[in-house]
């Protein structure tokens, strides 16, 4: 077939139309009919076929309905995690619990930049003393459980709910710092001093510039040559958080792997199947599926039988994962999450993305919408951030040890004078005796943790118990993992 020559010129011409729809794309707004990404046409810039990329760590989790709360017989009569039916968004989590390598690295980042606060670094510091028990030789592990390389892949633990959630927001700058790094936009700055370093908010406000890398963003308005990353260009991560408590709950249960299509099959007790805390497969038939308390007395079992295989913590990778790929989601240490403890939070919260927090806090802004408030970290503070709540955050003691001279003398401070057994006694939510009274007011300090760890019985295993700790104290069972917001569409594209 042969074409006119006015044929070909307006297929030429129409090619040349297209390109000039400009670069990135020949998208065109049906509001307007301009061009997007087209200097030409102004350069406002829109992105199509956004896909979240998974974060260091993370694991992706689609989320979806499930009757969250308890399911087994609440044996401490507390009735504080009622069943209901309610729905979590995807997100993504971590999928290990943070290990000590993972929070000595954030302390020699911090004590690297920070060199004019040492109190940064101190305050960051966990809790070695959680270690100790009055009638118990623990000093090995006060000593050498965080800094040992034989503890590396274990989980951190002396770490409050306040300290794990600066710990979050670290990771959030590495990590975008990082993403910046790579494409080119900042050149590395291994020599950022104190409040000078990068911070994603700051950033995205304008307020840290770095060092311009070799391949700058390039800004298609046409009176500017480049420009800073912006949230609608959806490079930068959302940030790492602690989970919420529905969040960690469903995520915990992995019901991905017991249902079909929208049918539970069975509900689960723990983060597998079956009413039993032994493998019932044929290869691994009777191996314990978590570290916990078999007994009174028997954290480990009889030598050459070790019936879980840890006397203390385990490494983060031990057993078996649950169908959403994550590990340790009952037994080895307790997790905090996000939420504040009520007993009747069942009956309050939401449908849809359940949680609990204490209140709405706005960023500090001058007349020209820039942030004049920051912290040590050149992070955004708070209006509802005191001076007075950051100084006793400065002075309280994390672990419930009084009286007690330090062990590792980088990871500790010796109390003060005065410290007596009627001010301050955390060592448990229950005054002794199950089903009682809880010892411990509850208060906007209150923080759920949940899982059950390596001192516990299984019943603690089961992800639908709770129990709560006031947020400025720390446990030698208890430790934290990451958790992101999925952004867009609940379902990946590459799945489907």
């Amino acid at each position: 077939m042969r074409f006119r020559a006015s044929s070909l010129l307006a297929i030429f011409a129409s090619i040349l139309i297209l390109a000039s729809c400009g670069r990135g794309g020949r998208d065109v707004s049906s509001t307007t009919g301009w061009a997007y990404n087209n200097p030409d046409y102004g350069g406002f810039e829109y992105r199509s076929g956004y896909e979240q990329e998974t974060g260091p760590g993370l694991v992706f989790i689609e989320g979806g309905t499930f009757i969250m709360g308890q399911v087994d017989e609440d044996v401490m009569r507390e009735w504080n995690n009622v069943p209901r039916r309610v729905t979590v968004p995807s997100f993504y989590m971590d999928e290990t619990e943070v290990r000590n390598v993972d929070y000595r690295e954030y302390l020699y980042w911090t004590q690297r930049v920070f060199t004019d606060y040492p109190e940064v670094y101190r305050r960051a510091l966990p809790d070695t003393l959680v270690w100790r028990r009055p009638l118990a030789y623990n000093e090995p592990l006060v000593e050498n459980y965080f800094r040992h390389p034989a503890y590396s892949q274990y989980p951190v633990v002396g770490v409050n709910w306040l300290q794990a959630n600066d710990y979050c927001a670290w990771r959030t700058d590495r990590v975008n710092e990082k993403i910046l790094v790579d494409r080119g936009i900042l050149e590395l700055d291994v020599n950022q001093q104190n409040e000078n370093n990068f911070n994603t908010e700051s950033y995205l406000l304008g307020q840290f510039d770095g060092i311009e890398g070799r391949r700058p963003m390039r800004d298609l308005d046409p009176n500017r040559d480049t420009r800073r990353v912006r949230s609608d260009d959806g490079i930068l991560l959302p940030r790492y958080r602690l989970p919420t408590e529905a969040e960690w709950e469903y995520a915990a249960l992995g019901l991905v792997g017991n249902s079909y299509q929208e049918r539970l099959t069975h509900r689960r007790i723990y983060p597998w199947d079956g009413h039993i805390v032994r493998n019932p497969d044929r290869r691994d038939r009777g191996q314990m599926m978590a570290n916990f308390v078999r007994g009174r007395g028997d954290y480990m079992g009889m030598a050459g039988s070790l019936n879980d295989g840890g006397d203390i913590t385990v490494p983060v990778r031990s057993y078996w994962p649950n169908d959403y790929g994550l590990y340790n989601m009952a037994g080895n240490v307790n997790e905090w999450v996000a939420d504040v403890y009520r007993p009747l939070s069942h009956q309050d919260t939401e449908e849809f993305s359940p949680f609990r927090g204490n209140i709405f806090q706005t960023k500090v802004l001058d007349e020209e919408g820039m942030v004049v408030d920051k912290d040590e970290f050149g992070r955004i503070r708070y209006r509802e951030e005191s001076d007075e709540d950051i100084l006793d955050r400065h002075n309280y003691r994390t672990s419930d040890n009084r009286n007690f001279a330090d062990g590792d003398p980088i990871s500790n401070i010796a109390p003060g004078e005065g410290w007596t057994e009627s001010e301050h006694n955390s060592s448990t939510m229950y005054d002794g005796t199950p089903g009682t009274a809880l010892s411990i007011g509850i208060s906007d300090r209150s923080r759920v943790y949940k899982g059950g760890g390596w001192r516990d019985r299984a019943y603690w295993l089961s992800p639908g118990t709770r129990r709560f700790l006031d947020e400025r104290e720390a446990r030698d069972d208890l430790g934290f993992r990451c958790a992101m917001t999925r952004v867009g569409a609940p379902e990946s594209s590459r799945r489907r």
